[in-house]
């Protein structure tokens, strides 16, 4: 007599939602950022039926930014669209994203998820794109029809060619003016120990990149960041360790810099290398395993670069001079406040370990000057595209997990005022789920520049905004603050050094609810008007 309990087993349906959800847990994927609405509602839900999170996001540039996202579109996926529409969006994506593509059945779900989270962390790391027809989601199929795939394999540790390694090392070591440029990719492969060693071991000098920054701590007495241009501009060797010659970097071209230089490229990805110019050596590897064949074969006869070289001694008179100008600026007293007077204060009470999330566009780049980092992977910005409205989706990222492993960390995001208005609404997010984050809007009433009140309301006597009012001005003495006060955070608008001080302090002091400071900063504060060549956004 066949046995009932297999026939019912047999017979068992499960939902496209919950064949999805599996798939992400049998991943190791443990939260989920989304856009509610149909049919993420029932991904959402069989998601966290399995002890994944999902945090809900209301903007879709947001979402998106994060590490695991869905967001609704139009449904059935085969219907008021049609299915060439669908494939198009999966070809497109295709052209920006390391894998695209779009299971054909349920049956496939598991396989095509496994192979997005493995494309996302294998190699240089990047998104991926599952376009999943909405009809799937509440589709029914028998359990025993569904395989799924075992959590993929950690990234492979590649390591670069022994003979490429050994020229490496000759041209370090001949070089008269060395310059090493830490990376994010650096961070990712969480090569601080091994470029750490390098730089002291070696003493040689040392930038971030933004997102490098605190691979080495950048109060290191090896960071030459002060004098970046300086370093880049007459610099006769430069390794690069997961760094791209892009905008960022002026493209590693004149009159930045020598045109002579020699380039070492260091990455894990082998079509990065040589993009707009040709290096002497490249290092194609996980940036970790190749800084260690570096040491080892530098290690095999004793050298060290000298520390009282003639080029140690230019780059430590520019920083000394830079860092003066620097700390004149921020020692001002007139009000409204510059940005380095603000930024200077609040480096002055931030917690070591904090994550510091920036966006905007002098807010960024002059904060990013001053705002140290002392610990890897503790910095997320706009990063190379300079994309704005990424700053609180990153923020709220950062804080869930923050929140899970270490309670008590903060994530400070700081946010030019035109910045903040592209996800302004993620605030509520960030009340909802009671996020450690302080916000910190450095107002100037524009982008890049706006006018004060009264400047605003002499306009308006003449003509309609519409006719007088420059692109970039925004409406003066916005109170953003109170954004965070109408969900039952704590808002602060703030115009003096005193006011900044006191805010923040309370701010890190009270570890129950988020907090938003408003700081009204000069409208006309321009890096053109202060003055500093090596502060201009080209240099950052």
């Amino acid at each position: 007599m066949p046995d009932s309990n297999f026939a019912e087993r047999s017979e068992e349906q499960v939902s496209g939602a919950k064949v999805i959800a599996q798939a992400l847990k049998t991943q190791d994927v443990e939260y989920i950022f989304g856009i509610v609405g149909i049919p993420v509602t029932e991904i959402a839900i069989a998601a966290q039926q399995l002890g994944i999170k999902y945090i809900g996001m209301r903007n879709e540039q947001a979402a998106r930014s994060l590490p695991c996202c869905f967001w609704p579109r139009s449904h059935p996926c085969l219907g008021r669209y049609g299915k060439c529409k669908h494939e198009l969006l999966v070809e497109a994506c295709r052209l920006y994203t390391k894998f695209s593509a779009r299971p054909s059945s349920i049956e496939a779900i598991p396989f095509v998820i496994e192979k997005a989270v493995r494309s996302s962390i294998y190699g240089r790391p990047g998104a991926c794109y599952v376009d999943i027809p909405a009809d799937f989601v509440n589709l029914q199929v028998n359990v025993n029809s569904i395989k799924y795939m075992e959590r993929c394999m950690s990234p492979p540790i590649s390591m670069a060619e022994t003979s490429a390694v050994c020229t490496a090392a000759s041209v370090i070591r001949n070089a008269k003016q060395p310059l090493l440029i830490i990376g994010k990719g650096a961070a990712y492969a969480h090569a601080e120990e091994s470029i750490k060693k390098l730089v002291e071991q070696y003493k040689l000098p040392f930038l971030p990149t933004p997102m490098g920054k605190g691979v080495v701590p950048d109060n290191h007495p090896y960071c030459v960041g002060a004098a970046r241009s300086r370093a880049l501009q007459f610099a006769d060797v430069i390794v690069l360790f997961g760094a791209r010659l892009n905008w960022i970097l002026h493209f590693g071209l004149p009159p930045r810099y020598q045109p002579d230089v020699k380039f070492i490229q260091v990455d894990i990805c082998a079509e990065e290398l040589g993009n707009n110019v040709k290096p002497a050596v490249t290092l194609l590897g996980n940036i970790h395993a190749v800084t260690k064949q570096l040491l080892e074969e530098l290690d095999k006869t004793p050298w060290q670069y000298p520390p009282e070289s003639k080029w140690w001694k230019t780059l430590r008179e520019k920083m000394k001079s830079n860092e003066a100008a620097s700390k004149e600026l921020a020692s001002k007293k007139s009000l409204p406040m510059n940005y380095y007077t603000v930024f200077y204060h609040v480096q002055e009470q931030l917690p070591r370990d904090c994550f510091v999330v920036s966006e905007g566009a002098n807010t960024m780049d002059i904060g990013r000057t001053v705002l140290q980092n002392y610990l890897p992977r503790h910095r997320l910005d706009a990063g190379t595209f300079g994309t704005m409205g990424v700053g609180l989706g990153f923020a709220i990222a950062a804080a869930v997990v923050a929140k899970d492993r270490s309670p008590g960390q903060w994530i400070i995001c700081v946010e030019g005022d035109s910045a903040f208005g592209f996800s302004g609404m993620e605030v509520e997010t960030i009340c909802r789920y009671n996020l450690p984050i302080i916000l910190l809007v450095v107002n100037n009433n524009g982008i890049y520049q706006g006018f004060d009140t009264d400047t605003w309301k002499e306009m308006l006597k003449f003509q309609d905004a519409t006719a007088v009012v420059p692109p970039m001005c925004l409406l003066p003495n916005s109170h953003y603050e109170q954004v965070m006060t109408a969900f039952g955070g704590k808002g602060y608008f703030v115009q003096t050094p005193e006011e900044l001080q006191k805010s923040l302090r309370q701010s890190l002091a009270d570890t129950t609810k988020p907090s938003l400071i408003n700081i009204m900063i000069e409208p006309q504060a321009t890096r053109k008007a202060q003055d500093f060549h090596w502060l201009t956004r080209s240099n950052m």
